[in-house]
């Protein structure tokens, strides 16, 4: 599979060129794209060595780094069993899908202390549950990157369109994409929607054009998910985490309900099993903040929070929804069927803030008896707090920002739908292909 130029990959050369560099763990859900980033990286180096954990060949290592804390031992070792050179700075060492081997993760804090000018990045689809086994080993001696699905702009560019990407980035209310080529965006948005961001799928729509085989990818992913179900934790049976993870799709328009997942789940047993799936990365939580100052987490009432699936191309096939209806409308109500156009703002939140924090996603709400109010997203932006709506009315049908905006003393708020860059009242219009822009530093 070709690789597509990822947004991390900067990130990783900074690693790479960084005297202070410490251990790298790559941290994502499973078949996001962490491995072709590193393979990627290794071209910078004169030798690569990749061992995976899961790989039948490469189980050996795992005796060398429970015999053995030295790094320079293991890593002499593992030079003479994989017939490869390990040399610091010119040889990049890989150990994927570390989490099936804690001694592995443990010996980190060694390559640190010891062994610091090696070049060492570690990767794997469950490696959150590890971590929560020895939650401070790697306390100020490793470095994270986070790593999710391709972004819309991403995914521009995997179809050859980085002149598009390049406009969209200068673009802003005062100089909008000229009409033409709007337009032309918004139908790789619609093709976005219904594929999602998995690199395997995008791959193949880049080479087929094919969304009937890009549909079967994603039922493979699916189905390799579920069966990732029974690895979480043995006291939580995999149909039940399942049941919850089709809910998610299910509720993703509002407020996540334990009770509504199952007659048959308790509500400790729908929160334990979200919270695996939160962990696996396969959803992200919405949580309500006062957002009454910065950072918006001092302010969270973790009792209202939606749930988001990670990919709308995953979410279209949970629910099986009728994609040709997104392809062929011009609508927002149609194109946003089932939460599409939420989901996706969410997720490109995730994707455009920084790969070194895990980034949480907020929103405000109020419940009051004839008074609700809701504001879908609520981003910080260096010092400012900026609400976000996905929206396909006008400024008459957004009260909600309004009483928001009042009651902060905010200067102004963010309505995303399709249409182009605008500006009106304390209202800037951002075009949904666009609102990755609202959480880069400016």
């Amino acid at each position: 599979m070709d690789y597509f130029k990822r947004n991390i990959d900067n990130a990783l050369l900074q690693w790479n060129s960084d005297s202070r560099r410490k251990p790298l763990m790559l941290r994502g859900a499973r078949q996001v794209g962490k491995t072709s980033a590193i393979r990627q990286l290794s071209k910078n180096f004169k030798h690569y060595v990749e061992i995976n954990f899961e790989n039948k060949d490469h189980a050996v290592a795992k005796k060398v780094f429970a015999a053995r804390s030295d790094p320079k031992a293991i890593c002499s070792e593992l030079s003479l069993l994989f017939n490869k050179p390990i040399v610091a700075g010119t040889t990049l060492l890989f150990l994927d899908e570390v989490q099936s081997c804690v001694d592995a993760i443990a010996a980190l804090r060694y390559f640190y202390e010891q062994y610091p000018e090696l070049h060492v990045v570690v990767a794997g689809s469950l490696l959150e549950f590890a971590l929560e086994e020895i939650p401070s080993f790697g306390v100020g001696r490793i470095d994270s990157m986070f790593m999710y699905p391709l972004s819309f702009c991403e995914f521009l560019s995997a179809n050859g369109y980085e002149m598009w990407v390049e406009q969209i980035d200068k673009s802003n209310p005062e100089n909008p994409v000229f009409e033409v080529l709007h337009n032309k965006i918004l139908e790789q948005l619609k093709i976005f929607l219904i594929i999602g961001g998995m690199p395997e799928v995008v791959a193949e729509f880049v080479k087929t054009k094919d969304f009937l085989r890009c549909n079967k990818l994603l039922n493979s992913l699916l189905e390799s998910f579920r069966n990732d179900f029974a690895k979480y934790k043995k006291r939580i049976p995999a149909m039940r985490i399942n049941e919850v993870f089709n809910s998610v799709a299910v509720q993703a328009e509002g407020k996540f309900v334990y009770e509504h997942v199952s007659q048959n789940l308790n509500n400790d047993q729908v929160k334990n099993s979200l919270e695996l799936l939160l962990m696996a990365g396969l959803c992200y939580q919405v949580t309500h903040t006062s957002a009454d100052g910065i950072p918006l987490g001092a302010g969270t009432n973790p009792k209202y929070r939606r749930v988001i699936p990670l990919d709308t191309g995953l979410y279209q096939r949970i629910l099986n929804l009728n994609v040709s209806t997104i392809l062929h409308a011009n609508d927002f109500e149609v194109i946003n069927k089932g939460a599409v156009a939420e989901i996706f703002v969410g997720c490109e939140l995730k994707k455009n803030a920084s790969c070194y924090t895990n980034s949480e996603l907020y929103c405000w709400v109020r419940e009051k008896r004839n008074a609700n109010a809701q504001v879908d997203y609520v981003i910080q932006q260096n010092e400012r707090i900026i609400p976000i709506e996905v929206k396909s009315g006008t400024r008459g049908k957004m009260q909600s920002m309004f009483l928001f905006l009042e009651e902060k003393k905010l200067p102004f708020g963010v309505r995303t739908s399709l249409e182009n860059f605008a500006t009106y009242d304390k209202i800037k219009v951002v075009p949904l292909y666009a609102i990755g822009n609202a959480v880069k530093e400016s």
